[in-house]
């Protein structure tokens, strides 16, 4: 089983990117289930959703305390609510961020983490520019898929046109197209 939490602030789609990776695993065939946790139900207020992917029947219901993959939509939150709280060192962590994680004041933290599980993507700055708004979840799911695999690119993205048809699901796929990019770009080897 693969175990996802969501960090993000209310109106930024955490629930619904929750919904849309279980869509995805289930395009796959796959078992998955998809639900939030709120403190104060109003915008801006932290949000946390979960998700789990698994091969088999998902048997429990309770919220995720050690993710195998972490996603923050909202980097405000990194020093603001306990968003690491159970996240080990083979975790995936995936920022919504265009800074570094030492420009975030996380480097230190991540020492002895895996650095092919760590990513950055601008997903609010490539939202603005595929949807014109900045909602995150789109993009940060692309990039999700492309840094582990748990789920496929195409699989998001149909579950995306399915939620959203017509044209907001389609700038909706243009963002996870292009957050997918960003993180395999970043995984090119560099030359020179």
């Amino acid at each position: 089983m693969f175990e996802v939490r969501i960090h993000g602030r209310g109106g930024q789609g955490a629930v619904t990117a929750a919904e849309l990776l279980a869509v995805a695993a289930f395009h796959e065939h796959r078992y998955a289930q998809a639900f939030p946790t709120f403190g104060s139900e109003r915008t801006g207020a932290p949000v946390v959703s979960f998700c789990r992917v698994a091969d088999e029947p998902i048997r429990i219901h309770e919220p995720i305390a050690e993710p195998d993959a972490l996603l923050v939509q909202d980097p405000t939150l990194l020093h603001q609510v306990k968003v690491f709280d159970g996240v080990g060192p083979d975790a995936y962590l995936l920022v919504n961020t265009s800074r570094s994680f030492a420009e975030l004041g996380i480097d230190e933290f991540l020492e002895g983490f895996d650095p092919d599980r760590l990513a950055t993507v601008p997903a609010t700055e490539l939202a603005r520019e595929h949807l014109g708004r900045p909602l995150p979840n789109a993009a940060l799911l692309g990039a999700f898929a492309a840094l582990t695999g748990v789920v496929s690119l195409e699989s998001v993205v149909q579950a995306i046109v399915e939620r959203f048809p017509g044209r907001v699901g389609e700038a909706n796929a243009g963002a996870a197209r292009a957050g997918h990019l960003h993180v395999v770009r970043l995984r090119e080897p560099t030359h020179g």
